[in-house]
């Protein structure tokens, strides 16, 4: 298994093999390029105005889970630093509900609206609508399809997937039956699924026997769901779970079932996640993304392009490969505040997507 402190692997993606690695540069150079030269700069919707007067408009699917408290954390940070005020929408979910909540937001009058989709094509005729108007739009955590958003700030999903599942592969002796949790709802973050899948074919003695999709109404939850995997295949080796609340629940599903023998990995990164891991659970390994500057950025993006200066249309945040090795010789960083700017560096975390 890869130790995702500091090691001497200097300057290198930590957990690719080397393949993985010169794809995961070159994607990354490429996306570089592409924002260089697809820069985008204001129009007059805001032209002369005080920072400190600016009023944003955001839109989120769900402000109940940690991942969105940090969010919604790095939203308002950025406002302190910045100037200006906002307004945070909560959908709860509800793809109809965010779309006419965007609706709100923009006939409001807001100078900026700021969206982190439930599911991209959706709310696009929302967002093109908002567009039309001639209010510039900027994406956290995904992009919106058949629009012109000025800024989208996002991870790299497929390479989280494809990470958090060799991982696992590893940690199962490279055999074995498993069960999948994935997140199809939402294109960026089903390129979870699809960096897993990948991943997974360089084991072909790794079967996938179970799956489940989250369900949005939340009738049936990942821990249902495990529950049930565990019963219809009481030999599975491991769960790869698309976030990390549905790898918190496998865990509490595992333990349960009395399993310790087995597995379990996530994606998000947050105080949870990180004390089962540290604890010794079956969830030994999450990619923890760094939410609160995702989120900072475009808020600052926003400043940036309403202030006439250019803003990239794509900007892919740092994630973590965090074991439980993570929380040893810390360097005195603050694992809280894993996800802010320069604070894993600090903590000797490496990126690995």
């Amino acid at each position: 298994m890869t130790d995702f402190t500091k090691n001497g692997n200097e300057g290198g993606v930590v957990g690719l093999p080397d393949f993985g690695r010169r794809m995961f540069l070159g994607a990354t150079a490429a996306i570089g390029a592409a924002a260089m030269t697809g820069m985008s700069f204001t129009s007059a919707h805001a032209a002369g105005k005080d920072p400190k007067s600016l009023h944003f408009g955001i839109s989120i699917p769900y402000t109940g889970q940690e991942s969105y408290e940090h969010i919604v954390a790095g939203y308002n940070a950025a406002m302190n630093d910045l100037g200006g005020t906002l307004t945070v929408v909560d959908s709860n979910w509800d793809v109809k509900k965010q779309v006419d909540q965007i609706a709100t937001l923009v006939s409001s009058g807001v100078d900026a609206l700021i969206v982190l989709p439930i599911d991209p094509s959706g709310v696009s005729s929302a967002v093109q609508a908002a567009v039309a108007k001639g209010v510039p739009t900027f994406c956290t955590d995904g992009y919106v399809l058949g629009t012109n958003a000025v800024s989208t700030s996002i991870h790299n999903h497929f390479g989280m997937g494809e990470v958090s599942a060799r991982q696992l592969a590893e940690k199962i002796g490279r055999k074995g039956k498993i069960g999948i949790i994935t997140l199809p709802h939402n294109e960026c973050w089903a390129m979870r699924s699809m960096g897993m899948r990948f991943a997974l074919r360089q084991y072909p003695d790794i079967e996938i026997v179970a799956e489940w999709p989250f369900d949005t109404t939340l009738k049936v939850t990942p821990r249902d769901a495990v529950d049930n995997m565990l019963t219809a295949h009481p030999d599975l080796a491991g769960i790869w779970a698309a976030w990390d609340q549905a790898a918190i629940e496998a865990t509490l599903a595992v333990l349960a079932a009395q399993r310790n023998d087995m597995f379990v990995t996530g994606i998000d990164g947050g105080k949870q996640a990180f004390e089962y891991i540290q604890s010794g659970t079956p969830l030994f390994f999450t990619v923890a993304q760094s939410f609160h500057q995702e989120a900072y950025q475009s808020v600052y993006f926003a400043h940036e392009f309403l202030a006439g200066r250019p803003a990239p249309r794509i900007v892919v945040n740092r994630a973590y490969g965090v074991t439980q090795e993570s929380f040893t010789n810390r360097d005195g960083g603050d694992v809280e505040k894993w996800d802010q700017l320069g604070s894993a560096e600090k903590l000797g975390w490496l990126m690995v997507a």
